[in-house]
């Protein structure tokens, strides 16, 4: 089974109706140039404040899943027939303690009829090279579940946990045929050495295929990703803002499997008793 998923490489904004312009644009160019099933968006698309931003500004931005801005790319995605995934900061209501405090980095999944069928929140915060995510997010407490789409099973996980092996493997292990990786790469020494071998290992290691987008700017890298069950790059964007589209053949994960059959040689009880002992001491 053949399916066209398009990665929408863009920049984004503090200004949420340039965000939903830009959108548009990607929707529609998507679909009438690559006949996309699936648009995939970055990390946060939703909104982008340099860094220095205060925390107050960032948490008067959040929105609920319920709220304008995923309401706007519902009616885009059914309007124009495809799925669409992409990343947004969500206002915390339900915890009485982080209102006002921290807000969810939120990747949400919709299908071609405009519905939500998918919400995750990052649960693995980029506290790292000098960053810290967690002053300002708060992790989920949930691994997102993959889910039945026409074009094949899909898995989600989001930029810094790219470095969790654990975390592509539970989608595997879930039924995932892809994986999509909503992302804003940060720029750094390494940075992009460590993009592509975390982006391929995850494929080859899984044996699916990965769809790595990344947000693009002064501060984001952009060379977003597809690579294929055998960790062969299908396509890589530059370094501006660009659409990736990739055609994605399922019966190409089950060659793979066939001749590299790792997911059936794992002996997880080995993995299992380690941890066991690890949390014994």
């Amino acid at each position: 089974m053949h399916s066209q998923i398009v990665m929408a490489q863009v920049g984004s904004s503090n200004k949420k109706a340039e965000n939903l312009l830009k959108a548009e644009k990607a929707f529609k160019d998507s679909k009438n140039l690559y006949g996309a099933e699936m648009v995939v968006f970055p990390e946060a698309f939703m909104s982008y404040f340099e860094v220095g931003t205060p925390s107050e500004v960032k948490l008067e931005d959040g929105e609920a899943i319920d709220g304008p801005f995923v309401s706007s790319m519902r009616k885009l995605a059914k309007s124009y027939g495809v799925w669409t995934i992409f990343g947004m900061r969500e206002r915390i209501d339900d915890d009485e303690e982080e209102k006002g405090k921290r807000s969810y980095n939120s990747t949400v999944v919709i299908n071609s009829e405009g519905s939500v069928v998918g919400v995750y929140r990052k649960t693995h915060l980029y506290d790292a090279f000098g960053a810290k995510e967690s002053d300002r997010i708060k992790p989920g407490d949930t691994l997102f579940e993959p889910i039945d789409t026409p074009f094949g099973k899909i898995g989600l996980f989001v930029c810094y946990e790219l470095r969790f092996p654990e975390i592509a493997r539970h989608q595997a292990l879930h039924g995932a045929d892809i994986l999509i990786v909503p992302s804003g790469w940060v720029k750094g020494p390494l940075k992009e050495n460590h993009w592509r071998s975390l982006v391929t290992a995850r494929a080859i290691e899984n044996t699916v295929y990965v769809v790595a987008c990344d947000h693009v700017n002064d501060y984001y890298m952009g060379q977003s990703m597809f690579v294929d069950p055998m960790g062969v790059v299908l396509a890589q964007g530059t370094e501006e803002e660009c659409l990736i589209p990739c055609r994605i053949d399922l019966n190409r994960v089950q060659e793979v499997r066939k001749r590299l059959p790792s997911h059936l040689h794992r002996q997880s009880h080995l993995y299992e008793e380690r941890a066991l002992v690890k949390n014994s001491l």
